[in-house]
This record gives structure tokens, C-alpha cells and sequence, in this order.
């Protein structure tokens, strides 16, 4: 009586029951501990040795019960990363948002997280916001059910055991997968709020493991999604290279448009939608990724980029030749504007930049076939990228067919035949005096650019 009388008075809600998980058998399940890397089972076993809960989660459990083979193993435990770096000889802290320690174990580095806990004005835990309510920081552990509780999807929030071969599901997440449904643990609006890139995620785990999104999780998307402009574009860039490397590349973009995250989302997005000359490039680009993944084959984000891209450039590339600069220029001055307006939304790194300039500074060479400029074009370090990237744009259509072949036989024809293939100098062409000159400030820039 006196502490209902307590509660009342403070108006205060009872605490509520246990969420009680299911708790599945490898019968139930079928998914078997040597499934499981080396170094996860080695993970999860040395900090269970050492007292604390441990298990693999996550994504790694949801693709191996759809038939997947994950990428990575992370695993969950109740040890806070301090104790869970001194169970380990080689690991280290890493992360602002919310700690994790990064094991090493050989060649495989595994990712290891506590439990996170409930956070906001109730709890007394309230994680650092901005003022659109995305989580900026939150170092707040908790219990198992807790860290289920926060995770995004019902798919994504499973915990296997490789000692015991149990899978702990407290958001019924093996009967979503089952049953083809992707849905959202607690209310969708406040989730995506915390993080809008779980939008972009709920479209990637939809094309990926060919699942429907709940409607409860799909209807706020359209009216949320300018709530992307929000996020730090490494983070997107991260994510939307996930995406497009997934292997469902060609779904992922179907999928982005029907949900109403194309229009505005990013600038690349809406080339690819919004330009029909470039549609078929682009999709052939994503459709020849698709084909890579599934062969397992590497990818080059430097080339799927340019590939998206490259119709952008060539609209500017027109625009900066009608004002009257040279080919040339015009073309360094395109590359260099369409990759600033990008680099708003994406963090491209330096490096993967520099990968696109070759691939376009290559295109206008291909036109070269006379005299030694072949040769020299063969030589460049990305050649192979910008050749591939040559057969794209015959293939859809933008240059001829007959100048992908002489290229293809160029290359796989030897002296003699090489010499054979080449093409008398065209008309008009003078023959240029040798002399000393400065290299021009876009050439030394852009190795690749067209002498």
C-alpha cells in the first residue's frame, strides 16, 4: 500500500516485466558454430574464459540464416572496452560516437562492443544530440536486453553463441526474416531521427536479403529524408559505398526511388534518375558491379564513382568548351567542379579522386590511335580502369563500336600487329618541332591529360 501510494503520489510508472527473449536451438535454427570464423569463435571464447557474456551479432547471424556469407563477425559482451582490451594481446579503443575495441586475431580484425544501454531524460542517461535529435555521442552501457532494445532492425538484433550453438532473438527477428519482413525496433520517426543513414540502411538490407520494409518503418522515409542533409558525409559516403557495392546495386537504386530518397538525397543520385542519356551507362556500370560481386571479383570504388559521374562531367565539359576554353582545359575545369559539388554530400578520400580524374583523362586519348600516343597510353597506371570504362560507353551507346575494338585488338595483338593497326596521322595534322616549353599547370596536375 505505501508504495503504490509512493508511485501515485510521484507519478511514477510501475517498472515493467523482463522482455523475455526466445532463446533457439541449433534445430530451430540450423546455423552451426564452424560457421563462424576462427577468429570470432577465439573472440567469443576468450572473453567468456574471462567471466564476461560474450557472442557474435549483428549482421554476421542474419546473413548466414538467409543463406549469406558475412563479411565480418562482430561480437556483443557485457565487459566495457577497457576490460575487453585487456583480455586481448593485440587490440585497441577506437570510436567517438560510441567505443569499440578493434581485436586482432592474425589476419582478421574483429569488432568488439558492450551492451548499450537505454538513454534520455527518464533514465537519467542522456546521450549527446543536435538540435535534429541525431545521437552525436553516447557511451552509455547497459544489459543484453538493453543493447537489443537499441539496435535498428529485428534482423539485426539476434546473438548467437557459438559454445552453446544458441541464438538469443528478443525482437523476433528470425521470424521477420522468414517471413521476408524488414522491421524497425521502437518507433521509426525516433530512430531515424537518431540516425537518418538507417534510412539508407533499411533500403540496402531490403535489396539485399530481398525483403519487404514494414510499412510502419517505410511510410516516414519521404517526409524524413532531407534529415540525411544532416549527416557527416564520410558516414555517407561509407554507407552509400555499402550500398552500391552490395552486389544489388541495380534493386538499391530501384529501391531509393520508391522510398522518395533519390530526389536531393545526393547529386550523384540524381544523375543516375534524372538523366536519361546517362540511364543506360549508369546502369550497365551498376549491373557489370553486381555481376563482379557475385563472382567475387574486387571492386574499385574509384571506377563505380567515375562511372556515376562521368555524365555530369560531359554536360560541363560542353558548357566550358562553349564559353571558348580548349578542349583540354574545359575538361580538368568539369572534373574538378562535378567532384566539388559531390564532395558537399561525400567525402570522397583523395586518393579514390584521384582514381576518377585518371579513369576521365583518359577518355578523350582513346581517340589517339596514330604515330606513338597508343603506346603511351597503354603505359599509364590506369589504363586497365580507363579501357573497361571505354567499353561502358560503347556498349550504351556514347562512342562508336568500331573504337572499343581497335582497342581491344590493339591490346591483345603483339608488335607487329600493333604497328599494322595504326592509323595515318588525320588530316591537316603538322608534324610538331621539338622544343622546350613549360609543362601546363593542368598537365602536371592530371598525368593523364591529353598532350
Amino acid at each position: 500500500m505505501i508504495r503504490k501510494f509512493i508511485s501515485r503520489v510521484l507519478r511514477r510508472k510501475p517498472a515493467s516485466t523482463a522482455n523475455e527473449p526466445a532463446i533457439l536451438a541449433v534445430a530451430q535454427h540450423g546455423l552451426r558454430r564452424e560457421q563462424i570464423s576462427r577468429g570470432g569463435q577465439n573472440t567469443v571464447t576468450t572473453l567468456q574464459e574471462n567471466g564476461y557474456q560474450a557472442y557474435i551479432v549483428g549482421g554476421a547471424v542474419r546473413d548466414l540464416l538467409a543463406g549469406l556469407t558475412p563479411k565480418d563477425f562482430d561480437i556483443a559482451t557485457n565487459a566495457t572496452p577497457e576490460q575487453v582490451r585487456h583480455c586481448f594481446r593485440r587490440a585497441r579503443i577506437i570510436g567517438r560516437r560510441f567505443q569499440i575495441v578493434h581485436v586482432s586475431i592474425g589476419a582478421e580484425t574483429l569488432e568488439v562492443t558492450t551492451f548499450r544501454g537505454h538513454h534520455g531524460e527518464h533514465t537519467g542517461n542522456k546521450a549527446q544530440t543536435d538540435e535534429q535529435g541525431r545521437v552525436l555521442r553516447d557511451n552509455v552501457f547497459g544489459s543484453q536486453e538493453e543493447d537489443a532494445a537499441r539496435r535498428d532492425f529485428t534482423v539485426n538484433a539476434l546473438y548467437y553463441d557459438p559454445s552453446s550453438e544458441i541464438i538469443t532473438d528478443y525482437h523476433h527477428g528470425v521470424a521477420d526474416l522468414r517471413q521476408k519482413t524488414l522491421r524497425m525496433i521502437g518507433d521509426p520517426k525516433t530512430r531515424y531521427r537518431e540516425d537518418p543513414v538507417r534510412m539508407l540502411r533499411a533500403v540496402r538490407l531490403a535489396a539485399k536479403l530481398g525483403l519487404t520494409i514494414d510499412p510502419a518503418a517505410s511510410r516516414p522515409i519521404r517526409e524524413m529524408s532531407e534529415l540525411i542533409d544532416n549527416v557527416p558525409p564520410s558516414r555517407l559516403f561509407d554507407e552509400m559505398l555499402k550500398l552500391l557495392t552490395s552486389g544489388h546495386a541495380l534493386r538499391c537504386v530501384a529501391q531509393l526511388r520508391e522510398e522518395g530518397l533519390h530526389k536531393g538525397l545526393l547529386p550523384l543520385l540524381d544523375v543516375i534518375l534524372e538523366q536519361p542519356l546517362g540511364e543506360r551507362f549508369v546502369l550497365l556500370a551498376l549491373a557489370a558491379t553486381d555481376r563482379r560481386v557475385e563472382e567475387g571479383k574486387p571492386i574499385s570504388p574509384g571506377f563505380l564513382f567515375a562511372t556515376l559521374l562521368w555524365h555530369e562531367v560531359l554536360a560541363k565539359w560542353t558548357l566550358f568548351k562553349s564559353r571558348g576554353e580548349p578542349a583540354t582545359l574545359a575538361l580538368f575545369l568539369a572534373m574538378d567542379e562535378v567532384l566539388d559539388v559531390q564532395a558537399g554530400k561525400l567525402a570522397i578520400t583523395r586518393r579514390i579522386a584521384g582514381d576518377i580524374k585518371d579513369i576521365w583523362a583518359l577518355q578523350p586519348r582513346f581517340e589517339q590511335r596514330s604515330g606513338k600516343r597508343p603506346y603511351g597510353i597503354l603505359e599509364q597506371p590506369r589504363f586497365k580502369a580507363g579501357y573497361d570504362f571505354l567499353l561502358l560507353r560503347a556498349e550504351s551507346g556514347e562512342v562508336e563500336q568500331e573504337i572499343s575494338v581497335w582497342w581491344s585488338d590493339f591490346l591483345h595483338a603483339n608488335d607487329e600487329g600493333r604497328a599494322a593497326m595504326l592509323l595515318p596521322p588525320a588530316a591537316g595534322e603538322t608534324k610538331k618541332r621539338r622544343r622546350r616549353r613549360r609543362t601546363p599547370a593542368a598537365t602536371r596536375q592530371y598525368p593523364n591529360a591529353p598532350q
